[in-house]
C-alpha cells in the first residue's frame, strides 16, 4: 500500500461526503500505513469515537476502491508526544500546560466558515424554473437584492427538488456582489450546527461560539432544520440565534423537507421564528422543466442528446431532480465508455437501474413492496416490533409515502399504525442515511429505487 494512499483518500471523501461531514471528522485527521493497514489518528477519543461508529465503512470502502484490495482500517487518538510521521490534513492545537492532562481540543476551528472557505456549488444561472419552484426562485432572488419585504426565508420541498441549490445560489450571488471583508456568510447543515456546538460546550468555548453566529454572523443559510425535531436544549441556542440575528437585521434562509407547522417536537416559539419570513414551497417539476433540466445538463456535459431520448428520462423520473441529472450522467458514462451514441435502446438499459416514476404508487403498493423487499409479513410492520430489521423497514414505508403520496405525516401514520412523531422521525433517519452516504444509505437507495411504476 503506497505512502501517498491517505492524500488520495481525502480527495475521494472530499468528493463523496457532505462538506461538514468531511470538514468537521475527516480533515482533522492524520494517518500512517502499515502494511496493509491504515490507522487513523484522531486529535482526540471523542473524535476517534465518532469516526469509529459513523464513517469508518465509508473509509474502508474508498480505500478498497483505490486499493482494488481490503484494507484493514483503524482509529486511534494522537499522542501528542512524540512525533507521528502523518500525512497531516490540518495543524494540531497546542497550548496545555506542562504536566497537565490534555484537554479535549476541538477537531477544528468551529467557527462559521467565512465567504472564501464556502465552495458555492451552485448559482441562479443553471437552476431551471418552472410552475413547480417559480415563487421559490422569485424569493430567493429577492432576499439577494433586497427586493422580498422580509430578511427571512424558509425553503420547503421534498428530496431532491432544489433546496441545497437555491440555498448555494443565495450564498454565491450575496458573496459577488459585496465587500467579501465586511459580510459574514455562514452555510451549514443544521446537524453542523448542533455538532459545533457540542464541541465548544466540551471545549469550554461556549461563549466564543455565541458570539460568533449572534454578533459576527451577516447572514445565516441553514440546511434541514428539521435535524433540531426533539433536541430541546439545541433549539434554545438557535432560537437565541435567530433572535439575535433578527435583530440586527440579518438576512436568515432556512431549508426544510416538512413545514413549520409539521414539526411538533419543536419549541412553539421557535416554530413560530421558522415561520416568521417568508414561506415557499417547492414541488415535483412538471414534464416541460423535467425536459428543460436534461436539457440544460446535457449543455453542461457539453453533449447532444437526442429530443426522444430528453423526453424518455423526463416521462419516467418524475419526482426526483437527482435522479434524473444521475441517470443522464450514466447515460452519457456508458455511451463514452462504450464508444456508442446516445439512442433510447441505450436510454432504456441505464434506466433499468431507476426508479421508473410515471405513476405514482399508493400507500398499499409501498407496504407491498416493502415488506417483500426486508422479507417481513405486513403485520410485522404495522406491530410493536423494534427489530432493526422492521424498524428500517418501517421508516423505509414512512419515507416512501411521503415522497409519492399527498398524506399528512399524521395520515401516513394512521396507515402504518404509528404517531405523528414517530413517522417524522423515521423520515428524518433516512434522509440522513441517504445524504450522507453511508453504506446504510446507500443500501436504502438501492431499495427505494426499485420501486417501479
Amino acid at each position: 500500500m503506497n505512502a501517498d494512499l491517505w492524500q488520495k483518500l481525502l480527495l475521494m471523501l472530499e468528493n463523496r461526503l457532505e462538506q461538514g461531514l468531511y470538514t468537521l471528522w475527516i480533515r482533522p485527521l492524520t494517518a500512517r500505513v502499515e502494511g496493509n493497514t491504515l490507522e487513523l489518528l484522531a486529535p482526540n477519543e471523542f473524535v476517534a469515537s465518532w469516526v469509529r461508529e459513523r464513517l469508518i465503512d465509508v473509509v474502508r470502502e474508498a480505500a478498497q476502491e483505490l486499493t482494488g484490495k481490503r484494507v484493514d482500517i483503524s482509529v486511534a487518538v494522537r499522542k501528542p508526544a512524540p512525533v507521528i510521521e502523518s500525512a497531516t490534513v490540518a495543524p494540531s492545537r497546542s497550548g496545555s500546560r506542562p504536566g497537565a492532562a490534555p484537554a479535549l481540543a476541538l477537531p477544528l476551528d468551529y467557527r462559521p466558515r467565512p465567504i472564501a472557505d464556502t465552495r458555492w456549488r451552485f448559482s441562479f444561472d443553471d437552476f431551471v424554473v418552472g410552475p413547480c419552484n417559480e415563487l421559490a426562485c422569485a424569493a430567493s432572488k429577492g432576499i439577494c437584492n433586497d427586493g422580498l419585504a422580509a430578511d427571512h426565508l424558509f425553503l420547503s420541498a421534498g428530496p431532491g427538488l432544489g433546496k441545497t441549490h437555491l440555498l448555494h445560489a443565495i450564498g454565491r450571488q450575496l458573496a459577488a456582489k459585496t465587500n467579501r471583508s465586511r459580510l459574514s456568510i455562514a452555510c451549514l447543515s443544521a446537524e453542523e450546527f448542533a455538532t459545533r456546538l457540542v464541541l465548544a460546550i466540551k471545549a469550554r468555548e461556549a461563549a466564543r461560539f455565541k458570539a460568533e453566529f449572534r454578533e459576527s454572523v451577516d447572514v445565516l443559510l441553514l440546511e434541514d432544520i428539521h435535524f433540531f425535531q426533539g433536541k430541546g436544549k439545541l433549539q434554545d441556542e438557535l432560537l437565541m440565534t435567530l433572535k439575535a440575528l433578527q435583530a440586527r437585521g440579518c438576512k436568515v434562509v432556512l431549508t426544510s423537507s416538512f413545514l413549520p407547522r409539521e414539526l411538533d417536537q419543536v419549541d412553539p416559539q421557535l416554530v413560530s421564528c421558522f415561520a416568521s419570513g417568508f414561506l415557499a414551497l417547492m414541488d415535483a417539476p412538471d414534464f416541460a422543466t423535467r425536459e428543460e433540466i436534461v436539457r440544460r445538463k446535457a449543455r453542461n456535459l457539453m453533449v447532444q442528446v437526442p429530443d426522444d431520448v430528453t423526453g424518455l428520462l423526463a416521462e419516467r423520473l418524475t419526482t426526483d431532480i437527482r435522479q434524473l441529472e444521475s441517470c443522464l450522467n450514466n447515460l452519457v458514462l456508458k455511451a463514452r465508455l462504450l464508444g456508442q451514441q446516445i439512442t433510447t435502446e441505450l436510454a432504456w438499459q441505464v434506466l433499468e437501474n431507476y426508479a421508473a416514476q410515471s405513476s405514482a404508487p399508493d400507500v398499499e403498493r409501498i407496504v407491498s413492496f416493502v415488506c417483500k423487499s426486508y422479507g417481513i409479513d405486513e403485520a410485522e410492520l404495522r406491530s410493536k416490533s423494534r427489530s432493526q430489521q422492521t424498524v428500517l423497514a418501517r421508516n423505509t414505508a414512512f419515507y416512501l409515502c411521503r415522497k409519492h403520496t399527498g398524506l399528512s405525516l399524521s395520515a401516513i401514520g394512521e396507515r402504518l399504525c404509528r404517531k405523528h412523531s414517530t413517522v417524522l422521525k423515521g423520515i428524518i433517519n433516512v434522509e440522513r442515511e441517504l445524504s450522507h452516504q453511508t453504506p446504510l444509505g446507500r443500501q436504502l437507495s438501492s431499495t427505494i429505487g426499485r420501486l417501479s411504476a
